[in-house]
């Protein structure tokens, strides 16, 4: 890790969110950062990424740390580097260096944090050797993060009520990463002509997050086989008449993340039916948009996207019937399975690492319907809430071809009219949405969407 120049700007702001966990909970917390995972062997291993809550309070890529929270309190665990690493990894800044950067009010090497874990609450990660680490110091079983008891339960719920609404700073990283994310989109679509394979094109989009010293937030999707939600092969060959998805999205240094996803032709020009399709999707994706705003239920935009797509594919013959019970059987799921969003912030689903417990109100639960079990995030929109708006258009082979769907949608889908689509495999289009108190701001607004406009992106390249 490398610590560069700053201002007090960390140090308030880190100060300001354990202020504000405080006013929340009155037993002390200890967060864990996590450890590097081998890949094969112990000196080689997966890039290192920090716990999103550690993240959250810490603010630093510290690796085998911890914190302790307890009445506006830091305090840091963290062993200084042994000496001799120095010749791999080169000078590493002392506890006490980082202890003054991120304004901790103490630090202790890790074997003094068992002394000080007496009725601490926590969260438990996701990797199996932290979480024994945990379990031993804290002297207790833990339940996984999605399903906390007690005082796990009560800190896990005041830092969702945190985190579910961004602050100044978070702003700040959240925007650098969408503006990094457009760009590589951009250039991505502006790499096309050129491009042989899928891989080219993820190279393209990915060295430019690289180069703005971020990593990609997520496995980065970019496929001719669209319907495959996510895809992580990049071997498929370009060819005439192919529609790309891109699904890639930048994170800051910091671990602040963006999501956006852009499709386009690969010749340069969508075909009639693929134009059709993209602009329902299109249609759904800016009424969405417009429809953010604080108080509205998030519920309400992706049953607004399931009933434009619907009025599309009918208008397009491919549904038939009334638009409101088409809806209500889920006819549209079957090409719009997904849910409209989620909520984005350290993690690009932000704390889903919590199960339901940010993404749903107190009180509700998931439901079992076809077209909206997998509904990512049912609130009620508060101001600062950064959430993703991506309906799509899919044919996955294996809903469309299910014995049980072909019976129950008989009626109302027109199987022979959905085969002249054939050339569309996968249409998504994503942007991130802030909620303000006025509305909406849409933090990768700079990347157009609309189809001539992708097609004269993409024309470039030709």
């Amino acid at each position: 890790m490398t610590i560069t120049k700053t201002d007090d700007m960390l140090k308030y702001i880190l100060h300001q969110r354990r202020q504000k966990l405080a006013n929340l909970i009155d037993f002390p917390v200890i967060l864990w950062s996590g450890r590097s995972i081998p890949r094969n062997y112990p000196a080689l291993t997966f890039p290192f990424r920090a716990s999103s809550h550690f993240l959250y309070f810490a603010g630093l890529q510290l690796e085998n740390a911890a914190i302790r929270l307890e009445s506006g309190k830091l305090e840091l665990f963290l062993d200084d580097a042994d000496p001799s690493s120095t010749l791999w990894h080169g000078e590493m800044p002392k506890r006490a260096e980082i202890a003054e950067l991120i304004g901790a009010d103490a630090a202790f090497p890790m074997t003094e944090l068992k002394a000080r874990s007496t009725n601490a609450a926590t969260i438990a990660l996701q990797d199996s050797l932290t979480l024994l680490q945990q379990s031993q110091i804290l002297d207790r079983p833990l339940a996984p993060s999605k399903a906390p008891t007690g005082i796990d339960l009560e800190l896990t719920q005041a830092i969702v009520s945190l985190r579910l609404s961004h602050d100044a700073a978070s702003l700040v990283e959240l925007r650098q990463a969408a503006a990094v994310t457009v760009a590589a989109h951009k250039a991505g679509m502006a790499a096309t002509g050129n491009a042989r394979i899928e891989a080219g094109i993820r190279a393209a989009m990915e060295s430019v997050i690289i180069s703005e010293n971020m990593t990609y937030a997520y496995p980065s999707i970019v496929t001719v086989q669209g319907e495959v939600l996510h895809s992580e092969h990049y071997h498929n060959p370009l060819q005439t008449g192919d529609l790309l998805l891109a699904d890639v999205g930048a994170e800051s240094s910091m671990g602040w993340a963006a999501d956006v996803t852009r499709t386009w032709p690969v010749s340069g020009k969508f075909s009639p039916t693929q134009r059709a399709i993209y602009d329902v999707v299109l249609a759904a994706h800016d009424a969405c948009i417009d429809k953010i705003s604080p108080g509205v239920e998030y519920q309400d935009i992706h049953l607004l996207a399931a009933r434009i797509m619907a009025a599309g594919l009918v208008d397009l013959g491919i549904l038939q019937g009334n638009v409101e019970d088409l809806v209500e059987m889920d006819a549209h799921a079957l090409f719009f399975v997904h849910g409209i969003g989620h909520l984005i912030g350290l993690d690009v689903h932000d704390m889903e690492d919590l199960g339901d417990l940010a993404g749903y109100a107190a009180g509700r639960t998931r439901s079992s319907r076809f077209g909206l079990g997998f509904l990512r995030l049912n609130r009620v929109l508060r101001p600062g809430m950064l959430v993703s708006i991506e309906p799509g258009f899919y044919q996955v082979p294996a809903i469309l071809n299910n014995s049980e769907n072909r019976a129950k949608y008989k009626e109302f889908v027109k199987w022979d009219e959905l085969e002249k689509f054939a050339d569309v495999r996968g249409i998504r289009i994503e942007d991130d949405i802030l909620v303000t108190e006025e509305g909406r701001e849409v933090l990768t607004g700079k990347l157009p969407a609309k189809a001539q406009e992708i097609e004269e992106l993409v024309a470039v390249s030709m």
